[in-house]
């Protein structure tokens, strides 16, 4: 007598297969990988004339935001939203903008400028030296 698997056996191994998958592609290797934020430190992310005088510039795979509200005056924030953690997608009109929720930062100190975020966004260290802004 052969016994065939039932509808929910296959559906529960294929659910697991999907979740193993799924996870090894963002977790696991903690090697170093050179497009992580800690191991990018001293990269240059932008020239100083990038940044635009009362906006910014997203640079997603260091996970940072570079703003310049006043000319030669350059901040970081983290690009993540404190909302849900939405990537931010945007800078403009002064605020750093997130689309998933409506969520909206200044420029000048990550503070919220339009909730439903309660949180500021994290500030991220970064040095200008000449024309030149990288992470610290």
């Amino acid at each position: 007598m052969t016994h065939r698997p039932t509808r929910r056996t296959i559906l529960l191994a294929s659910g697991a297969a999907a979740l193993v998958a799924g996870c090894s592609e963002y977790g696991g290797d903690d090697s170093g990988d050179s497009s992580s934020a800690s191991a990018s430190a001293g990269q240059v992310l932008a020239k100083t004339t990038d940044i635009p005088v009362g906006g910014g510039k997203i640079f997603k795979d260091e996970q940072v935001v570079v703003t310049q509200p006043e000319k030669d005056q350059f901040k970081a924030f983290t690009n993540i939203c404190t909302h849900q953690q939405c990537p931010v997608a945007n800078v403009s009109d002064g605020t750093i903008n997130c689309t998933c929720h409506g969520s909206k930062f200044s420029i000048e100190d990550g503070s919220v400028a339009n909730p439903p975020a309660t949180q500021p966004l994290a500030e991220k260290q970064i040095k200008v030296e000449g024309n030149s802004i990288s992470l610290a």
